[in-house]
């Protein structure tokens, strides 16, 4: 693997799409938990765990989109096209879980909050089910004709392995998110969810398991780079060490490294992921001739260049301001009259 501008592109965008998996992660697996706590305390407590930090989050998620578009605009304009339907629906899920946490507390009515918390959950687990579905199909690879325009279908999108890696990102934002809450909240709230942890575990292990037997499977090309590279396999293998020393970390009650290890089994999931497409940005299924990789569908040398001077002075400051507001709102949630 040679380091041109364009690799450096894909491993930039890589790494913006983990910042968001990483940041926005939790808050969506904390929201897929919401449901689980039983009184309006503990879902306050919930909304404000996240509360000064979720739209900091999808400031990533723009982040990365913005790269995508100036470094690989055919990569974005099939992406965008073909997934339409499904992307307008994560951003519906998007809206719906900001309006949620703004307006559920703002009525004392049961039925208002009862509302507002059942489209906090089902917003959260729907967004964090698209973006699962959505790297399933890019792995498995969906029909491109040789312009490189989508001709699928929407309901063609929801293919059992796609459906598999959506509920597998499900099951790993739940984990994140409820080790999360751990670190955050003290009392019988912090005690009740440090219970929830191991069994979020064992949920993300299943569906990890079932989904590397499947790709193994059905999506053979995703290992051909770690074929070719044995070195690469060391990713994979840091990953379970990462996974593994999660119930250590909560176990020993160190709650910070606990959130540490999971952070970085996404990390490592992430780059499994990139190292398995590599160099193709999406396949193409049936025919892998009409694949959008980083050489086919990148903007000139002279795009890619100028980008990366934007991009080093951009993304340090997108990872200053997400540092200050994490070290600002840092401890354990304390609720008072400002709070959601």
């Amino acid at each position: 693997m040679s380091l041109d501008l364009n690799t450096i592109w894909f491993i930039l965008i890589g790494v913006l799409f983990t910042g968001y998996a990483i940041l926005d992660g939790f808050d969506l697996g904390v929201g897929a938990l919401h449901l689980f706590t039983r009184t309006d305390l503990e879902r306050r407590t919930f909304l404000n765990a996240i509360g000064p930090v979720w739209d900091g989050n999808e400031v990533w998620l723009v982040t990365a989109g913005g790269a995508l578009f100036a470094a690989f605009p055919e990569v974005y304009a099939t992406a965008f096209s073909g997934f339409y339907l499904a992307l307008m629906l994560l951003l519906f899920c998007l809206i719906f879980r900001a309006v949620a946490i703004e307006f559920r507390s703002k009525q004392e009515m049961a039925w208002w909050r009862r509302m507002w918390d059942v489209s906090f959950f089902v917003s959260s687990v729907l967004a964090s089910f698209l973006i699962g579905v959505a790297l399933g199909n890019i792995g498995i690879g969906i029909p491109l004709d040789s312009n490189h325009e989508f001709t699928g279908t929407f309901l063609g999108l929801l293919n059992p392995y796609a459906i598999l890696v959506g509920v597998t990102t499900v099951s790993l934002f739940m984990m994140h998110g409820a080790i999360y809450v751990v670190m955050k909240t003290e009392g019988e709230l912090h005690d009740k969810v440090r219970g929830w942890v191991n069994n979020a575990i064992i949920f993300f292990i299943i569906c990890y398991a079932t989904t590397t037997m499947a790709t193994l499977l059905y999506v053979p090309q995703m290992a051909n780079v770690i074929k070719d590279h044995p070195v690469l396999f060391l990713v994979p293998l840091l990953n379970m060490l990462a996974i593994a020393n999660i119930p250590r970390e909560i176990h020993h009650g160190r709650d910070w490294r606990a959130f540490v290890s999971s952070s970085f089994a996404i990390v490592f999931l992430m780059a499994l992921f990139g190292i398995g497409m590599f160099p193709n940005m999406i396949f193409s299924n049936p025919i892998a001739e009409n694949s959008l990789n980083i050489y086919n569908a990148a903007s000139s040398a002279k795009t890619l260049k100028i980008m990366l001077i934007i991009a080093t002075l951009g993304v340090p400051a997108v990872l200053a301001y997400t540092i200050s507001i994490y070290w600002i709102f840092r401890g354990k949630v304390k609720l008072d009259s400002t709070s959601y």
